[in-house]
């Protein structure tokens, strides 16, 4: 394993269900080892496209386990730790600690708008349990906005080493590396991944990896190997599906996408209802697009 297993692309992991909307863990293991063979470099379980909010406690520790279980050597895991209040975060994460992930990825507490002191003292907690931390800035659900400047703060605690960026703002990028320097930066946005790895992002926490690994194992390539023209080509042809991972309906979007693209993505669990005819047209439209691309 890396010791830097954050970096690179660790896809956000969409959850299998079944029509009646139970966990399906074997296509979940399927689907760990597909993105394995297929150009990602780890795993996300129980981030928001996990639908976190949604599982029981006994399914979200049991998803961490099978993820350990199913990834081959040097594929990383690092679940998603979100949670109401900051003692449930970190159970989330010492129970990831006990089954062997790697890292996890941590929200800032969502019950309510967290001031920057009440935030960093939850890192502080988090800290304490010794695993690396990637904070994760979605200011959009959380109402809480980690700012260079709070993220200078967050950073001075050793296992804090990164942050999946989801502001939209690839401004942010350089702000963190200029206050914040010895904390990684993630694209946390498929919509502005080329933009944010062309100014210094060193790896990329997706959505759209889940249905085209290959494609957006090249699109990362080309930026981070600052191939301009050639990714230009690429992006255009990908940058419609991603638009949609910024969108309210996103994990619906990108579950069909999977569909689209041959595999099985499956229903969402409410209150997640099913995507509009219109939007399911135009996902469709989009994804075939971008299958389009040769890589």
């Amino acid at each position: 394993m890396t010791t830097t297993p954050w970096r690179g692309i660790v896809v956000a992991a969409t959850l299998p269900f079944t029509a009646d909307l139970t966990v399906d863990y074997d296509r979940y293991q399927d689907h760990v080892r597909f993105l394995a063979e297929n150009g990602a470099d780890g795993i996300t379980p129980n981030g928001s496209l996990g639908e976190y909010q949604v599982l029981t406690a006994q399914e979200r520790a049991r998803i961490v386990e099978l993820a350990i279980e199913a990834a081959p050597e040097g594929f990383s895991v690092i679940p998603g730790v979100g949670a109401y209040g900051s003692a449930e975060s970190v159970r989330w994460t010492e129970q990831a600690q006990q089954a062997g992930a790697h890292g996890v990825l941590a929200l800032p507490p969502n019950s309510y708008r967290a001031n920057d002191d009440e935030v960093v003292e939850h890192y502080r907690a988090l800290d304490r349990v010794g695993l690396p931390i990637v904070a994760y800035n979605n200011p959009f659900d959380t109402r809480v906005d980690l700012t260079p400047e709070l993220l200078s703060r967050i950073g001075e605690f050793d296992n804090v080493v990164a942050v999946k960026e989801f502001s939209g703002d690839v401004r942010r990028i350089t702000a963190i590396q200029r206050l914040a320097p010895g904390i990684d930066v993630l694209s946390g946005a498929d919509d502005n991944v080329l933009e944010a790895t062309l100014m210094g992002a060193v790896g990329w926490i997706g959505g759209f990896s889940n249905s085209l690994p290959k494609a957006c194992a090249k699109i990362y390539e080309l930026g981070t190997t600052g191939q301009v023209e050639e990714a230009r080509e690429l992006y255009s042809l990908l940058q419609p599906a991603f638009q949609w991972d910024t969108k309210h309906t996103f994990v619906q979007a990108i579950k069909l996408s999977q569909e689209v693209a041959g595999g099985y993505g499956g229903p969402t669990r409410p209150p997640r209802l099913p995507l509009s005819d219109e939007d399911r047209a135009q996902v469709i439209k989009d994804v075939e697009l971008a299958l389009t691309a040769v890589v």
